[in-house]
């Protein structure tokens, strides 16, 4: 489960999921879910991007994850709606799907300029792990 909350001029996401795999696969999906109207619909996995970031600091590699994705959209012009992520003591490997933005099929919702170190958390919370963090709109 992923969700947008407001912050000021910012814009929150939030994950709260039964592991840590899949609450940085759902981190990339509420990413681009706040960048892209209805981006699981519209974005096409046409193009693979692999990564690989080293850290043991569980919100440090977080943060990480998340400013490589904006990157590659900032980059590349990229917009992923598929992730796959395995998170060890020592970083994390993923790969993340996607396309090109057309404009004459993805309605752009939010410019994320940056991942903010506000408000930045990842911790486990009884049987799931949540994920909070601040994006600069």
């Amino acid at each position: 489960m992923h969700e947008h909350f407001e912050h000021t001029a910012d814009l929150g996401l939030r994950v709260r999921v039964a592991d840590l795999d899949t609450l940085f696969r759902e981190a990339g999906e509420c990413l681009f879910s706040a960048i892209v109207e209805n981006a699981a619909l519209t974005v096409q996995p046409a193009q693979r991007v692999d990564f690989q970031i080293a850290g043991d600091d569980r919100e440090f590699l977080f943060f990480d994850w998340l400013r490589q994705l904006l990157f590659h959209l900032d980059a590349d012009h990229l917009l992923f709606c598929k992730f796959e992520v395995r998170v060890t003591p020592a970083g994390l490997t993923a790969s993340a799907w996607g396309e090109p933005i057309d404009r004459s099929r993805h309605v752009l919702e939010h410019e994320v300029k940056a991942i903010t170190y506000h408000g930045l958390r990842v911790e486990k919370i009884g049987d799931e792990w949540e994920a909070e963090v601040i994006v600069d709109i």
